[in-house]
C-alpha cells in the first residue's frame, strides 16, 4: 500500500508544473448573459420558468444533472402530474400523418434509442432523425436508455420537433424510480406560443453517444453523453459557429409554489465573483455568470426526485472548458506503477 501511495505522490511532483497551467485556464469559463424570463401561473404542467442563456462567442458547454441533495430512498415520491387550474384547450394541435408507434432504434446490449410517434404534438413533425443510413420521420420523441451493473435506465428525452430534452441520472440502486423534470433547448431559440428550437435533423451516433443537431436557421450542433451513473448524467454541448442572434440554451421548468415546482432556486456564480449568489427562482432577474445551478433545496409535491441542473464549461473552442470537479487528464490516465 506504501508504494502505491509513494508512487502516486511522485507522479503528482512529477506533473506539478504542467498541472499548474491546465488547471489555471480551467478555473473559469466563459461568461454568459442569464436572463430569467419568468412567468407566474396556477397550472403545475405549464413550463412557466424560462432561464434564458447568451453570448455570441460560446462554441461549447456543459450540462449536468444531478439527483437533489434531499434525495434518500426512504422519502415519498411522486411523479403523478397535477392538472389543476390547467387549461390546454388554446394549444395548437397537429395531427400525426400515421398512426401512433413505437420503434427502437438502436438496440446494443447495454444501449438503446427508442422513437415514438403520438397521435398528435403542437407543432408539425417536420425533422427527421437519422441513424447510419436509416431516415425516420414523423418521430415525437426519443428515449436514450443504458444499462449499467445489471440495471436499464431511460436517461435522456429528446423532441425532436420543438427541441426540448429532459436529462435525468441512472436511479440508485435503493430506489423503483425517480423523476424527469426541468426541460432544457439547445440552438437558435424562436418563440412561436412558447420557445422552441426548430431542427430539421437529429443525427445519433450509437458508438459516440453524441447527437448531431441540425438547424432550420442554420448551423449544427452535438450533444455528446459525457459520462453518466447514479449520481449525474453529464452532456457536452458544441456548436460549429456561436449563436449572435438569439439565446444558445434555455432551461425550461415549472413553478407555482415552494412545495409545487420542478425547480425552486437559482444560484449563480458571477464573473470575478467572491461567492456564488442565490436566489427563489420566481425572484431572480439577470447576471453574467460562468457557472449556474438550477434546482430545489427541499422536496416538492410535484415530481419530488426530479434532478438538478447545471450550466458551465462555457468556452469559445470546440471543447468545453474542463469542470473544475474533474481530476486533471495528466493525473487520472498516468499509469501508477
Amino acid at each position: 500500500m506504501l508504494s502505491h501511495v509513494r508512487s502516486l505522490v511522485l507522479v503528482l511532483l512529477s506533473l506539478a508544473a504542467p498541472l499548474a497551467s491546465v488547471h489555471a485556464a480551467s478555473l473559469d469559463g466563459l461568461a454568459v448573459d442569464v436572463e430569467n424570463q419568468t412567468e407566474p401561473v396556477l397550472c403545475a404542467e405549464k413550463d412557466n420558468v424560462a432561464v434564458a442563456f447568451s453570448n455570441k462567442n460560446v462554441r461549447s458547454f456543459r450540462i449536468e444533472a444531478a439527483h437533489p441533495v434531499y434525495l434518500s430512498s426512504a422519502m415519498r415520491s411522486n411523479i403523478e402530474p397535477d392538472w389543476t387550474a390547467c387549461d390546454m384547450s388554446k394549444d395548437p394541435v397537429y395531427t400525426a400523418p400515421v398512426p401512433p408507434k413505437k420503434i427502437t432504434l438502436v438496440g446494443e446490449p447495454d444501449l438503446w434509442l427508442v422513437g415514438y410517434t403520438y397521435p398528435s404534438f403542437w407543432r408539425p413533425a417536420t425533422a427527421t432523425v437519422r441513424i447510419g443510413d436509416k431516415s425516420y420521420s414523423n418521430i415525437h420523441m426519443l428515449q436514450v436508455w443504458v444499462l449499467k451493473n445489471g440495471r436499464a435506465d431511460e436517461v435522456l428525452v429528446l423532441y425532436p420537433q420543438d427541441g426540448y430534452w429532459r436529462p435525468r441520472p441512472m436511479t440508485p440502486p435503493s430506489m423503483d424510480v425517480t423523476a424527469y423534470g426541468s426541460s432544457f433547448l439547445i440552438g437558435p431559440i424562436e418563440k412561436d406560443g412558447r420557445p422552441l428550437v426548430k431542427i430539421k435533423e437529429v443525427v445519433f451516433d450509437p458508438d459516440k453517444l453524441q447527437f448531431t443537431l441540425t438547424f432550420e436557421r442554420g448551423g449544427s450542433a452535438t450533444v455528446k453523453i459525457a459520462s453518466v451513473d447514479t449520481n449525474r448524467i453529464a452532456l457536452d454541448v458544441a456548436f460549429d459557429r456561436g449563436i449572435s442572434d438569439s439565446p444558445f440554451a434555455m432551461l425550461r421548468s415549472m413553478y407555482v409554489t415552494e412545495f409545487n415546482n420542478d425547480t425552486a432556486r437559482i444560484a449563480v456564480r458571477e464573473k470575478s465573483a467572491k461567492a456564488w449568489r442565490e436566489d427563489n427562482i420566481m425572484k431572480f432577474d439577470r447576471a453574467n455568470a460562468t457557472d449556474i445551478w438550477i434546482g430545489r433545496l427541499a422536496p416538492s409535491q410535484h415530481n419530488t426526485t426530479s434532478p438538478d441542473v447545471v450550466f458551465n464549461s462555457f468556452s469559445d473552442s470546440a471543447e468545453p472548458k474542463r469542470p473544475k470537479s474533474e481530476v486533471p487528464a495528466e493525473v487520472s490516465t498516468k499509469p501508477i506503477k
